[in-house]
């Protein structure tokens, strides 16, 4: 078979990883992949939002199956027009995508159909913004309206920053078009969980649950970033938790969207919080978390590809979606100076020992070396029989990941960690 991953990141190498482990496998391209994917795959110089291209390519290289998995071209419809041209594809269609594509949507989906959240208000005026923040409790959480990389919602610890991220976002353009309208809601507190769940429309096959570290400073301090590093399974996500979940929200999001005849194919993402009134979801997202699928493939005993096409073709509640009884922590190598500034094109290197266990999210190979290329460089991952081995495992491996000013967080885990003593 030949398979086609679009996208170029961390996330995108554990998928390519994990599908290849399927003996019919032959090729496998990734669209545009990385230096650190061309490992493991053949890499196309075809942007992940260049639709048109990736169809073309698609067909005329005969492509079997392929796997949309970053946001943006889900939400501009890379799996209707692979679809439309006969190629079966993994990913919800635009319609479906919108569950993460549009915040606003997302938010009256769940108010409409009774699903837990946050409460919340919509605002298109910027003035009409700013006069209820006046009287808004503090903390409050800005979002923007549509995709943003993953940065577009602001925790506010007083009333001037709410005022200022308004501003920011609606009036200055700091995430364009996706900040003229913002959602404004009150701030959640409790545990939080990622639960990413394979979906077909008609079941749900929730994978081990993960905990992501977003805060670039150890104790969860400094900036946001695209996430620091995983562990899975999540403590605090017991088997009542899940059960709740799934009654709760898991079940009432797919038939929600089947009502609006929006029906989700493919890996519906759930950041849910864990508040002292029961599970809340947070946000949704169309696709794999990253790094959360860097923890949560390396435990899938089934295979991937198989599952997937189950979700294509309907057939999941036949299909078996099983996960190693085990522990994984992911542990991020960045570029110093990340989330704000930082030097590419930096030369690097890794043991083999450390390649065989980690994803290449930032990287491209110029003359048969591997030179830096983004903020976050590198995912190592390690799997144990207990989290406290396992994280022990992928900081040993992560120190064979050099380059100059690389950085990592020391506590990855340890919050987990704490749950479980």
């Amino acid at each position: 078979m030949k398979l086609l991953v679009v996208g170029g990141g961390g996330r995108e190498h554990a998928i390519i990883r994990s599908l290849k482990k399927n003996p019919q496998v032959e090729t496998v391209y990734a669209l545009p992949g990385n230096g650190g994917i061309a490992a493991d795959a053949t890499c196309v110089p075809i942007g992940a939002t260049d639709i048109d291209k990736i169809v073309e390519f698609a067909v005329a290289n005969a492509v079997d199956y392929a796997v949309v998995a970053p946001d943006d071209p889900l939400v501009l419809g890379c799996v209707d027009a692979l679809e439309a041209k006969g190629v079966p594809c993994f990913g919800p269609r635009a319609n479906a995508a919108i569950i993460e594509g549009s915040k606003v949507f997302s938010k009256n989906l769940m108010k409409q159909y009774g699903i837990p959240t946050a409460r919340y208000e919509v605002f298109e005026d910027m003035a009409a913004a700013l006069a209820y923040l006046e009287t808004a409790p503090i903390p409050t959480v800005i979002k923007a309206d549509g995709l943003a990389l993953g940065k577009g919602v602001i925790i506010a610890q007083t009333r001037e920053e709410a005022f200022t991220a308004v501003r920011d976002m609606m009036e200055n353009g700091m995430f364009g078009a996706s900040g003229s309208r913002v959602v404004i809601e009150e701030f959640l507190t409790g545990p939080e969980v990622s639960v990413l769940a394979f979906t077909d429309g008609k079941v749900v096959r929730p994978m081990v649950s993960s905990m992501d570290h977003k805060r670039i400073g150890d104790h969860d301090t400094g900036l946001n970033t695209g996430g620091m590093g995983t562990v899975a399974p999540n403590p605090y996500y017991t088997p009542e938790v899940a059960e709740r979940c799934m009654k709760e929200i898991f079940l009432p999001t797919m038939n929600a969207m089947n009502a609006e005849n929006r029906t989700f194919k493919g890996c519906l993402y759930f950041g849910l919080m864990l508040t002292p009134n029961g599970p809340k979801v947070i946000e949704y997202n169309c696709r794999f978390g990253d790094p959360e699928t860097q923890v949560v493939l390396p435990l899938l005993e089934s295979d991937l590809l198989t599952v997937m096409q189950a979700t294509t073709n309907g057939t999941l509640a036949d299909t078996e979606v099983r996960f190693a009884d085990k522990h994984a922590c992911c542990v991020i190598t960045a570029s110093a100076g990340y989330p704000v500034s930082y030097k590419k094109g930096l030369p690097m290197t890794m043991t083999p020992e450390a390649a065989a266990h980690t994803y290449v999210a930032g990287a491209k190979l110029v003359d048969g070396q591997l030179l830096t290329s983004g903020g976050r460089v590198t995912g190592t991952t390690a799997i144990a029989d207990s989290l406290e081995e396992a994280i022990a495992e992928a900081y040993r491996l992560a120190q064979g990941v050099t380059f100059e000013g690389a950085y990592r967080r020391s506590d990855i885990g340890q919050r987990a960690l704490q749950a479980v003593k």
